[in-house]
């Protein structure tokens, strides 16, 4: 798990059939101090409807995301798990 803030989202026009309907969203992942970016940012899948400029918490738990997107076979592995107030 990982606190992010969305800084984008993403569109495609050719995507794997699991991600069908699904909102990308471009999360630039924090430190520990909870302030300073940590890494690239990451795409993530959001069901919860987040937007640009929402701090969110990130998953890259790929049980759960092929849990939440009903496929086996998806290459998703990062996915909106929260919004912070």
């Amino acid at each position: 798990m990982l606190s992010g803030r969305v800084i984008g989202t993403a569109t495609s026009t050719v995507k794997h059939p699991s991600m069908g309907g699904w909102k990308l969203l471009l999360v630039q992942p924090y430190g520990p101090d909870g302030c300073s970016p940590d890494g690239d940012p990451v795409l993530v899948v959001d069901a919860l409807g987040a937007g640009i400029g929402q701090a969110v918490i990130i998953s890259s738990d790929g049980k759960g995301t092929r849990q939440l997107l009903g496929s086996e076979n998806t290459p998703v592995r990062w996915s909106v798990i929260g919004i912070k107030d």
